[in-house]
């Protein structure tokens, strides 16, 4: 399994394109690198970019980039909106697939030690990778940004983790280190008043405003500190601007753990204050790419919020929070492009992207892939489709409300088991053309000939198993499909036995893939193992269909 890690340096230029293009160019340069997202601001002259990569490679793409950055981008004529303190202004590293936060702690660090060394930067260790507590936030790093950064080097304490402690005009400071995902987000206001989005900003940070008396003199403690109100939302560092290029205010946020803060929360606080202040919030913005799953909170959010079932397919969650959270007010957010797991795997180009003629066209060929243990998989898929939709045509329906509560649970369940199911389609085919490439390795010497045996071995496992995972899928979908059959919508009740049906259909198909494939595997125990559980499962799925069957010829 690759170690997918994910970058998304921040470059103080947002107007020169010809900048940006050199700087990404730099970057993918590096084969095996894939450039996920650009995001250029004009009136905040900054750009983010998100690329993602191995973690063999990331740490050369970096440096690539950075190398460029420090060649293109000069400080001295450097102004926006956006704070910074130097041309590649911060780069973080977070963890994708594969790969710990602490295993990214030390691509951090090379990057760090190589951008220090051989570019004369000053290099600052931020968030997990930050060696001292008081560089674990980027804002107490970058307070004074740019302009104060030049007398800051030359005092006691704030020397660099990596580079020179020496001012470089040129390409100011960069801090670099690890970080679990930040969402970068912005909340647009009715308003072209900064005042009032600095306003809101200071309420609902986390690190809140210095509390004032009744003619509103900043409350001091013992030491002289100024007292602060806590602000509304945890995990949130927040400020106010304008947006000529926009032409209204925005509160602009980095949600620093969108698990406890997620966007509708973000979103709804705002709203409140921006009433308090007589204006509202016309629609929000999201700087490069967003998780699935923070997009997935907030559409389940805003679903349950209209009574609405969210056991829907994943595209209409998705969809749901785009609206509701105006995403699409500054810009067009297509979520292929915007959502870091959809834009990672890119251009779909597998067997449940095509078309369905694609695939029957396909399936009728001369090629053996795809074939039964596919088809096994979809058709278990189309069982789970039409469970969900008898459990969505009872949800909320009069007469059947007090199945809500489980036809919920069955709809959302369904919607899973589809989604794997789907992928097994491909998984199969994929585990039948491995074993087609294990035959093919050489066999002329000894040490070939012991490889090629046990990639052939592997391979035949992973050929078995496969089904098997269909065919226990099969198990659960059957009981799903066994509820909805009995205490959904009568109106359905046909739809609800075709999704009984196909169950039984993809177990008996994928029980059969099972036994065909075990006689290549050499491992007897392995494959009794396999028999065994494939013989049990089977003949439970065969005994309920029977059931639910002779239950429908004589209710229906």
């Amino acid at each position: 399994m690759k170690k997918l890690v994910e970058c998304v340096p921040n470059f103080s230029e947002g107007r020169d394109k010809s900048v940006i293009d050199s700087i990404t160019q730099a970057i993918t340069s590096v084969e095996g690198i894939k450039l996920l997202n650009v995001d250029m601001g004009y009136d905040t002259n900054r750009t983010v970019v998100t690329f993602a990569g191995d973690a063999d490679i990331i740490v050369e793409a970096g440096f690539r980039g950075m190398s460029k950055a420090a060649e293109l981008i000069d400080m001295n004529r450097q102004t926006g909106e956006h704070p910074r303190m130097g041309g590649t202004d911060v780069f973080p590293f977070i963890p994708l697939s594969g790969i710990t936060a602490e295993e990214c702690l030390p691509l951090a660090e090379e990057l760090a030690s190589r951008a220090g060394k051989e570019l004369g930067i000053p290099i600052f260790l931020y968030a997990k990778s930050a060696k001292q507590e008081a560089r674990v936030r980027l804002p107490d790093i970058r307070d004074g940004e740019y302009e104060a950064l030049e007398e800051k080097l030359k005092k006691p304490g704030f020397e660099p983790d990596y580079g020179p402690a020496v001012f470089n005009a040129k390409t100011g400071a960069t801090a670099i280190g690890v970080r679990d995902f930040l969402l970068a987000y912005n909340i647009n206001l009715s308003t072209g008043n900064k005042k009032i989005a600095s306003d809101i900003a200071l309420t609902i940070r986390e690190k809140g405003r210095a509390k004032r008396d009744s003619k509103g003199v900043i409350i001091r403690d013992e030491e002289g500190n100024a007292v602060k109100v806590p602000g509304r939302l945890n995990n949130c560092q927040a400020g106010g601007w304008y947006i000529d290029e926009y032409g209204y205010a925005q509160v602009t946020m980095n949600l620093t753990n969108f698990h406890e803060t997620g966007l509708h929360r973000a979103f709804n606080i705002v709203s409140e204050e921006a009433a308090k202040r007589g204006v509202r919030v016309t629609g929000s913005e999201a700087i490069g790419l967003i998780p699935r799953e923070a997009l997935l909170d907030a559409g389940i959010y805003y679903l349950e919020k209209m009574g609405a079932n969210t056991g829907i397919p994943e595209k209409e969650i998705i969809h749901t929070a785009i609206i509701s959270l105006g995403l699409n007010d500054t810009s067009s957010f297509n979520p292929e492009e915007r959502v870091v797991e959809y834009a990672v795997r890119g251009a779909r180009k597998g067997l449940t992207s095509l078309t369905l003629a694609d695939f029957i066209d396909e399936l009728s060929s001369d090629s053996m892939a795809p074939g039964g243990g596919s088809v096994s998989a979809l058709s278990a898929a189309l069982s789970a489709g039409l469970t969900s939709m008898v459990a969505n045509l009872t949800f909320g329906k009069k007469g059947y409300e007090r199945s809500n509560k489980k036809m919920k649970d069955i709809s959302i369940k369904a919607q899973k088991l589809k989604v794997q199911l789907l992928g097994l389609v491909e998984a199969d085919t994929d585990a039948f053309n491995n074993y087609i490439s294990a035959l093919r390795f050489p066999k002329k010497s000894d040490t070939e000939i012991i490889a090629r045996a046990a990639a052939i071995e592997e391979a035949a496992k992973v050929m078995t198993l496969v089904p098997l995972e269909t065919l226990k899928l099969c198990g659960e979908i059957i009981t799903l499909a066994e509820t909805v059959l009995k205490k959904g919508n009568k109106n359905a009740v046909s739809d609800a036995f075709v999704g009984v049906s196909q169950a039984n259909t993809a177990a008996e198909g994928a029980y059969l893939n099972v036994r065909i494939n075990l006689p290549e595997i050499k491992d007897k125990e392995f494959a009794a193992k396999v028999l065994n559980e494939a013989d049990l499962l089977i003949d439970t799925v065969t005994k309920i269909h029977k059931q639910l069957f002779a239950f429908v010829r004589k209710n229906v």
